[in-house]
């Protein structure tokens, strides 16, 4: 167990190191403490987002930061004859969502990389969509990134990016507060083998752009047809785009 230091304290590299110490650790009860932390509120945020790509037929689709997978299956499992491609810095991420994959029998069907989300290993205007599920928040350089998603999506082709981030209303943002400073670290401890990572996760939520300001982001990248849908009362949104 490690204590990390705080995200203002810490330059880029030093933030991208922090991450990948935090995701080395946290890959066995990930998924479970996902669901449990929000109240099994995730699946109905990944499915939701699904939703929204609007792709049918045999389109390509690129999920970044596909962690354990569970975006890019409900992708498969809403639309069976979608060619996958999931892309993930962290081998012991990618690990468990191989096992998750080779489970479902879908080994075949979801091609796992690992790569990095600032210099993508794609040619320009190559999947009709593009999805990143509680990612962005832990890259640094997130004009990078928007840029890198912008050039391999084509021309007409969505962007959708599922984020945490702090609600609007004060009574809320209160609420949520509270719960990320004691509640999130307290169930931690209980079932991580790292409960100090979900510290540095509680904070990169506390530290994600207002909806505004990343909106803002999406568009100096080149993204347009901008759309914002507030989730949970503000604790997630998920931010839709067009190249």
């Amino acid at each position: 167990m490690k204590n990390y230091p705080k995200l203002d304290q810490i330059d880029s590299s030093e933030h991208i190191r922090l991450v990948k110490q935090v995701f080395q650790t946290i890959p066995k009860r990930y998924d479970f403490l996902n669901h449990f932390l929000s109240l099994w509120q995730d699946v109905l945020w990944r499915r939701f987002t699904i939703k929204q790509t609007g792709v049918t037929g045999k389109k390509r689709l690129l999920d970044v930061a596909i962690g354990t997978g569970d975006l890019a299956l409900y992708a498969r499992k809403e639309n069976p004859d979608l060619q996958v491609s999931g892309l993930d810095f962290s081998p012991e991420m990618l690990a468990l969502c191989d096992r998750k994959i080779k489970g479902k029998g879908l080994s075949d069907r979801i091609c796992l990389i690992r790569g990095d989300a600032l210099a993508l290993p794609f040619p320009d205007h190559c999947f009709d969509v593009l999805t990143i599920g509680f990612g962005i928040r832990n890259i640094p350089d997130k004009p990078g990134a928007l840029k890198e998603m912008q050039r391999v999506v084509r021309s007409g082709g969505r962007v959708l990016i599922l984020e945490m981030g702090m609600p609007a209303s004060r009574i809320f943002k209160f609420l949520y507060g509270f719960y990320l400073r004691y509640f999130m670290p307290f169930i931690a401890r209980l079932f991580s083998p790292n409960p100090e990572a979900y510290d540095y996760l509680a904070e990169s939520i506390r530290h994600f752009p207002t909806p505004q300001d990343f909106q803002a982001l999406m568009h100096q990248a080149g993204l347009k047809n901008l759309k914002i849908h507030t989730l949970s009362f503000g604790i997630t949104y998920l931010f839709i785009a067009e190249k």
